[in-house]
């Protein structure tokens, strides 16, 4: 088969109730259009949120998701239906690096090394097969991981969307479950893009008959009155431009990297973060699609590293599997990754059309706290599918005790400071420990029968 054939099912309109569409699979092109619509608005909040956080430049970020995209779909071959957005696992480093005096061109730099040492990982895992990975990862631990992920993300929406207008995020949370769950077919299938027209429409009405609203905003640290609706930096925009200006650090927001061992250091145990987090959403895509992508496992991982090397080489954000879209992909059933082409041309256009990114970027607040609380949600929940369906036994002290403080620190974004300029938290932390304190009690089952002690853990919880 061709790699840029997808065979259409359904006479290319809405699956019945109940029915996929599968990775090598599409509807007809509309379909397939607005579906690659809908995963730009899934990944394009944190996507333009982190590089803000890490000081670097939004548009740039944007722009090389869609390129980086397509990247991956090409090495994978169209198996793995992904987009790859802004990556979160940096942030705790980036902030140490800039703490000690580092600029963005340090930052990109460290960045870039890692991406090569997890494209490096890729190439190992492809060659050597993936059976280390499921030593390393199985069903219990990778559910975990992926729990955690994705109710990590419940902080965005709790400090940064839902603050903004918590009745417009209620009420496009509110209708985004209706919409996915009661509208008939293909409506309910795109519901977090309607989801986002609702939410834009009641906020332009509640602008209307209520004025501005008082409520916390991120780019101002501070509350502030404002519209819901605010398209003031849509007229100024331009319809199109490359990339460009000074970041806040004087770097050029389009930059070469410089290296520094002392930062490269800082950015490495992300790599960890980066590998259970792809191989936790390439096995939740294989749950959800029904299909081995082991074979692709290698590729994936391999992908995603060099697309965070190319980023950061012109000085971009770094890239990761999106789960956000994977929460898309689990409320529509639709797994094609001829969607997620539509998706990165959008994404690079959205890139070069300084004037659409400001349209984009005007979405209000308390919209995507609606739309993401509900998407996080889903995430993690795909992590409690993969224990379900792969019989994960929590009546097994090894998995309830050795995963249980992995996924608090996880969750919680527990910090552990090693030194002044050096802590690992959060994702980061939280998938080490779920991997180290899994192994170590499911080592000692291996010579020894239950401990007593844990079972008397189990019984008491």
């Amino acid at each position: 088969m061709s790699m840029f054939k997808w065979d259409v099912v359904h006479d290319g309109k809405t699956p019945p109730p109940g029915e996929a569409v599968g990775p090598r699979e599409r509807l007809s092109w509309g379909r397939t259009a607005g579906l690659g619509a809908q995963h730009v608005v899934a990944m394009f909040g944190a996507t333009f949120v982190f590089p803000v956080v890490m000081g670097l430049d939004p548009n740039l970020a944007i722009l090389f998701s869609g390129i980086c995209t397509i990247m991956f779909l090409l090495i994978t071959n169209n198996m793995v239906p992904s987009y790859l957005g802004t990556s979160a696992s940096f942030v705790a480093a980036v902030a140490a690096i800039r703490g000690q005096g580092g600029d963005s061109a340090d930052v990109t730099g460290a960045i870039l090394v890692a991406g090569l040492v997890l494209a490096a990982v890729g190439v190992a895992v492809h060659f050597a097969g993936t059976r280390f990975l499921h030593t390393l990862l199985p069903p219990a631990v990778t559910g975990a991981v992926v729990m955690l992920i994705g109710f990590n993300l419940a902080p965005v929406v709790a400090a940064t969307y839902w603050p903004q207008d918590q009745w417009i995020a209620l009420a496009t949370a509110a209708f985004m479950v209706g919409a996915a769950v009661l509208l008939p077919g293909f409506w309910g299938r795109i519901a977090v893009f309607l989801a986002l027209i609702f939410g834009y429409l009641i906020s332009w009405a509640a602008d209307v008959l209520f004025g501005d609203i008082t409520s916390f905003v991120p780019s101002a640290g501070e509350e502030v009155a404002h519209q819901r609706v605010d398209w003031s930096a849509v007229g100024d925009a331009s319809w199109f431009d490359l990339p460009s200006g000074t970041l806040a650090d004087g770097v050029s927001a389009v930059h070469a990297p410089s290296f520094s061992f002392t930062f490269i250091l800082l950015v490495l145990p992300g790599v960890i973060a980066l590998i259970a987090e792809n191989t936790g959403h390439v096995k939740a895509v294989a749950e959800m699609t029904g299909d081995n992508l082991d074979p692709y496992m290698g590729r994936a991982i391999g992908a995603d590293g060099l697309a965070t090397s190319l980023a950061s080489a012109f000085g971009g954000s770094p890239t990761t599997t999106y789960a956000e879209n994977i929460g898309v992909m689990s409320a529509t059933r639709i797994y094609s990754t001829a969607a997620y082409y539509f998706a990165a041309l959008v994404a690079i256009v959205l890139g070069l059309c300084p004037k659409f990114g400001a349209i984009v970027n005007a979405i209000p607040g308390g919209v995507l706290g609606g739309i993401t609380v509900v998407l996080y949600g889903m995430i993690g929940l795909v992590g409690a599918k993969i224990w379900v369906e792969n019989r994960v036994d929590f009546g097994d002290p090894v998995n309830i005790v050795g995963l249980a403080a992995g996924i608090i620190v996880g969750v919680g974004n527990v910090t552990l400071v090693f030194t002044d300029d050096f802590q690992l938290g959060g994702i980061a932390l939280g998938t080490i420990l779920v991997i180290a304190f899994y192994h170590l009690v499911a080592w000692r089952r291996h010579g020894e029968d239950t401990d007593d002690g844990a079972e008397e853990v189990t019984r008491a919880l």
